[in-house]
């Protein structure tokens, strides 16, 4: 299960209800108004909690964003198989909520540094690629280092995600992952 990157303060435990109700709600926001017009107080109201319920487990709305977002990333791209994990990371970036809510924080982080220490410190994105790329390294002895090889083989798909709003189609996916093999195979 992946651990959030906030810390709970020490005090109440959690209620679980809570902090979903909170989860769903930032979603939903996220959804309805955007990300610049969501706010802590709006958060709290949509989730029926009070604020100091919010803050005493998140500092910023972009802690609650991340926390929903990893959690679903999770669930949503677990796979094995790189043309199979393109076409889940293309469904995910486009089709799901905390797709969006990804997209949102990597558009947070280009200005906000406390938003890009938070995706630098867990990218959501980068344990499920990780698990990819350990099935394909054993018999690809041209795989460079890890961090370069997650961004050849996720690049292609986040960067048309963010720059036209489209996923690759299930054959630019599949031209991708063939000639990305064929130069880990050298």
């Amino acid at each position: 299960m992946l651990v959030s990157m906030v810390t709970a303060p020490v005090g109440r435990p959690r209620s679980e209800r809570a902090r979903r109700a909170v989860l769903h709600a930032v979603d939903d926001l996220l959804v309805d108004v955007g990300y610049a017009a969501m706010t802590m107080k709006g958060i709290a109201e949509r989730a029926g909690v009070g604020r100091q319920t919010v803050y005493r487990w998140w500092s910023t709305k972009a802690e609650i964003l991340f926390e929903a977002c990893a959690e679903d990333a999770v669930e949503e791209l677990v796979t094995t198989g790189a043309e199979p994990y393109l076409e889940s990371l293309n469904r995910f970036l486009v089709e799901s909520p905390a797709g969006l809510a990804y997209r949102a924080l990597v558009g947070e982080a280009q200005h906000d540094p406390a938003v890009r220490e938070l995706l630098r410190a867990t990218d959501p994105l980068a344990a499920p690629t990780a698990t990819v790329l350990d099935g394909l390294r054993p018999s690809h002895p041209g795989m460079p280092e890890p961090v370069l090889a997650a961004a050849q083989l996720t690049g292609p798909v986040v960067a048309a995600v963010l720059t036209t709003a489209a996923p690759l189609t299930t054959a630019q996916v599949r031209t991708h992952v063939e000639t990305l093999i064929a130069a880990w195979e050298r």
